[in-house]
């Protein structure tokens, strides 16, 4: 039979130790509907007893929710060994489980709380008491554990002697400092495991050498019968063991254990998180991050048209997403097919190609261009297909602090190349006023601006395009035609350009 491994979300409470970090109560409770509710963890952690007024009126809101939703064992509370403080606080917000943090390690307790192991135990014993008398259970943190069982371990083994006479539900281990690696993590953990089999271990991870996943890993392997997680990966310092990764690990790769989380709204609680406390999420962080199932490369994406070559098990439908094909300088005509199925548009060869070195272009700039970026890059191509009688042959556009802008442009007028500069009231003005200068040479001339509009196309979530759309009056004949470009200057150039040959035509 599997095991099942507890998960506790401890987001709310060693999450909110990120520096910046602090849940309102309505987003407090608003996240502990969705972690135990729609993610499915077994516990969360909400807080720290004693912290402030509006912590207090945050459990009690959480509190109350679970009360009447049956769920209140679910609901824990960081306390400490203080007098009682703690669970006065604890019996005023409505909480029925606290995990009270002791001292794991003889170096904490000497230099910390001065007091001998005694005089320590004694002090838990009667704090846990007290608390059972006020019907709140209790766990028990040890915190600097991992140093403990580096330099103390005899009084880790009689600290766990010590409360497994307790009415304790849990003893938590912390790698407080995060220094553990992965073999001592599985080492330490078999060996409390094995000396202490009736106690039921849960395992506090840190990120410090970004070590927490394979620890949270080890940790299970070595028999531990809970984790500790945050989403992200929030917490001080480096954070905690991050949620989303540990959970795929622990379900592709350990098959003897089960947990309970539903995996596909990691993805939604991940992103609730990132808006409630505006720390994004990196790009290239695993399950959750923008970049994870997306494919750049060209050579990707054929092989996943051919037998899903790029797949591995961390398929993107587990976690609510899908896979996408970036467009890009490494891209190739794999990865704009994939996208064009995606929009239903059908393209020949030497289409695909100009749409292809198009992207490659704009990849060259550093811009990042979307599939909705797709059907205006495509229009703008093939609406370039006609046969130009004039053609802007290059320009030279310069713009100083203190100087009026001004343009050199040269023009190709059916195999005719004329040249003209002038200045004007910006860039683009300036451009215009040049041509005026050689159309006036032709006695030529040309339409009439009469609206001008730069956005960027419809339906894009980049600004790797400006799409400008400019009127024209030519006679009698009004029209708009279009340019496309990362820049909103060259932009309006190419819809110009289109003007030169329209009124031409």
């Amino acid at each position: 039979m599997k095991r099942t491994i507890e998960i506790m979300d401890t987001t709310l409470r060693d999450g909110e130790q990120t520096s910046g970090v602090s849940f309102s109560i309505a987003e407090k409770l608003a996240l502990s509907k969705l972690l135990l509710n729609e993610l499915n963890v077994d516990r969360i952690e909400i807080a720290s007893a004693r912290v402030s007024d509006g912590e207090l009126k945050a459990v009690q809101e959480v509190s109350q929710w679970a009360q009447n939703t049956g769920l209140i064992q679910r609901i824990e509370i960081l306390t400490f060994v203080d007098g009682g403080t703690s669970i006065d606080w604890m019996v005023k917000s409505g909480a029925k489980v606290q995990n009270l943090l002791t001292k794991g390690s003889l170096n904490h307790l000497k230099h910390q709380l001065k007091k001998t192991p005694d005089q320590h135990f004694k002090a838990i014993e009667e704090h846990v008491l007290t608390a059972q008398k006020e019907g709140i259970s209790t766990n028990v943190y040890l915190e600097d554990w991992s140093n403990g069982m580096r330099n103390s371990q005899d009084y880790v083994n009689d600290y766990l002697s010590f409360v497994s006479t307790l009415p304790i539900k849990r003893v938590l281990l912390p790698d407080t400092l995060g220094v553990m690696t992965y073999y001592e993590t599985f080492s330490f953990i078999s060996e409390v495991v094995k000396s202490f089999p009736e106690i039921h271990f849960d395992f506090h991870g840190h990120n410090d050498y970004d070590l927490s996943v394979p620890n949270a890993i080890e940790a299970v392997r070595a028999g531990c019968h809970g984790l500790h997680l945050t989403v992200n990966g929030m917490g001080e310092r480096a954070g905690n063991t991050p949620m989303a990764s540990t959970v795929a690990n622990l379900k592709d790769f350990l098959h003897d254990v089960e947990i309970n989380i539903n995996e596909s709204s990691l993805y939604k609680v991940s992103k609730l998180v990132a808006t409630f406390t505006g720390f994004r999420i990196p790009a290239n962080k695993p399950i959750v991050g923008q970049n994870v199932f997306t494919q750049t490369a060209g050579i990707h994406a054929d092989g996943d048209k051919k037998k899903n070559l790029y797949f591995n098990d961390l398929l993107p439908e587990r976690f609510g997403r899908t896979r996408e094909y970036a467009l890009g300088k490494t891209s190739g005509r794999a990865n704009i097919q994939k996208n064009l199925q995606k929009l239903g548009i059908n393209l020949n060869d030497d289409e695909i190609k100009k749409v292809t070195q198009r992207i490659i272009e704009l990849g060259d700039k550093k811009e990042i261009v979307t599939t909705e970026d797709l059907p205006f890059i495509i229009s703008d191509i093939l609406n370039s297909n006609t046969e130009q009688k004039v053609s802007v042959k290059s320009y030279v556009l310069t713009h100083a602090k203190g100087l009026q802008p001004n343009t050199v442009v040269s023009l190709d007028m059916e195999g005719e190349v004329l040249e003209e500069n002038a200045a004007g009231d910006g860039q683009f003005d300036a451009f215009m006023n040049a041509l005026k200068k050689i159309y006036r040479k032709k006695k030529m001339t040309l339409a009439k601006l009469t609206d001008y509009a730069v956005r960027i196309p419809p339906g894009s979530n980049s600004d790797a395009l400006c799409e400008t759309l400019i009127t024209w009056k030519n006679g009698e004949k009004e029209f708009i035609t279009r340019g496309l470009d990362s820049d909103q200057t060259v932009s309006a150039i190419k819809a110009t350009e289109k003007m030169l040959n329209i009124i031409s035509s």
